[in-house]
């Protein structure tokens, strides 16, 4: 009962989660693409800084923007912050329900570091907040004058934290701690800077007094790179289901392609927004590209080497039961899983043939199944199941 109350709260979460980040991901990019809209036209009211004409469900919408604010501000302005706001909560909400409360299952693998739950959660708060706290300290360095070097900077940080990631937790727990990560980055940004900026903007007006143009600049600079932070993010969130990119050896060498190949078609949607020529971001392709093709060439399956020796039904139904059916079965033993994962069923040889295909990616491949490789499967026996799975394609 506990497992399907958990899993029900995991389901909730996630929902809310994926709802709550659709509508900060759509603003943000939104207000990016508006801002590269922005038009200077022959009569503008005073104080516009530019316009831009939209239109959408048949209507035509005319917007204005002002880089301090009119004389008079309306009382209805409205905040985009609540979905950047709970977009964390929900992320967090669901680390918690999933990673931390079964961190031996999913967070820990013992032949990558052996910790205690405790230890690992530790680990992990302690990662994001540090994380947090040195990347504000790069965009207060002098780095904030050169944009360019910031960036890499930033790549860098992430680079580090992937790298860190990948050799303390299990691979899975690593690509969704990379996430939570950038997410935490992200969502701080906004509730840290970008919001209380605005709001120091807006005492400034409603004073009489001229706002410090470097809270705007600092506000906007913080959304730039949420911006190119999202597309990484993502892939990051969704990376548990290809057990290619969470289960490579140099799994934080992958995590610095995604962030190339994501930041290079971000920029090439901006600069198209933007209607820049061509050829100033022409380059971006290229590079997004190269990246991917990098990812696609790096965790390309290899051969696994087979023991030589024929493996029988038998063979093979033992060390699935030994290894396998406390999760993928009808009625799974395993603490914490009321029911099989994806509905895979290991029963008998007849369903080992017809999932071969997705049990070499997860056991003899990548090698992430078992989870947390908690039943201590080995090389032989990886190399045994392969030989069978070889055998009956």
């Amino acid at each position: 009962m506990s497992g399907f109350i958990l899993d029900w709260f995991n389901l909730a979460a996630r929902w809310a989660h994926l709802v709550v980040g659709i509508g900060w991901i759509g603003t943000s990019f939104y207000f990016i693409a508006l801002d590269l809209e922005l038009k200077k036209r022959e009569r503008m009211n005073p104080g516009v800084y530019g316009t831009a004409w939209l239109v959408h469900g048949g209507g035509f919408y005319h917007v204005e923007k002002y880089m301090v604010a009119p004389s008079e501000l309306p009382p209805d302005i409205v905040w985009y912050k609540w979905e950047a706001y709970l977009t964390w909560v929900t992320g967090f909400s669901l680390l918690i329900l999933q990673y931390y409360f079964n961190a031996r299952l999913f967070l820990i693998d013992p032949n990558i570091l052996e910790m205690a739950p405790s230890e690992a959660v530790l680990i992990s708060v302690l990662s994001l907040g540090a994380g947090w706290l040195i990347y504000d300290r790069l965009c207060k360095s002098p780095l904030v004058e050169r944009p360019a070097l910031l960036a890499v900077s930033v790549f860098a940080l992430i680079l580090g934290a992937a790298y860190l990631y990948t050799h303390v937790y299990s691979p899975r727990g690593a690509f969704i701690h990379v996430g939570a990560f950038i997410g935490t980055i992200m969502a701080v940004n906004v509730f840290g800077v970008i919001i209380p900026n605005q709001r120091k903007i807006v005492a400034s007006l409603i004073a009489g007094e001229k706002p410090d143009p470097a809270l705007g600049r600092a506000g906007k600079q913080r959304s730039l790179h949420n911006n190119y932070l999202t597309l990484p993010v993502l892939l990051m969130m969704v990376s548990n289901h290809y057990p290619m990119l969470t289960g490579h050896p140099k799994g934080w060498l992958v995590v610095g392609l995604v962030v190339v190949t994501g930041g290079a078609v971000r920029h090439f949607l901006n600069r198209h927004d933007a209607h820049d020529p061509f050829e100033k971001y022409s380059w971006t392709l290229p590079v997004a590209a190269v990246a991917f093709g990098l990812m696609v060439w790096m965790t390309w399956p290899k051969p696994v080497p087979t023991t030589g020796a024929t493996v029988s039904d038998a063979q093979v139904m033992a060390l699935v039961n030994k290894h396998c059916t406390m999760c993928h079965a009808a009625h799974p033993t395993h603490q914490g899983i009321d029911a099989p994962p994806k509905g895979l069923v290991f029963d008998d040889v007849a369903a080992l043939k017809r999932y071969g295909a997705q049990i070499e990616a997860q056991a003899v491949q990548a090698q992430v199944m078992p989870l947390g490789n908690e039943t201590g499967m080995t090389e032989a026996e990886r190399r045994e199941l392969g030989a069978w799975i070889d055998a009956h394609r």
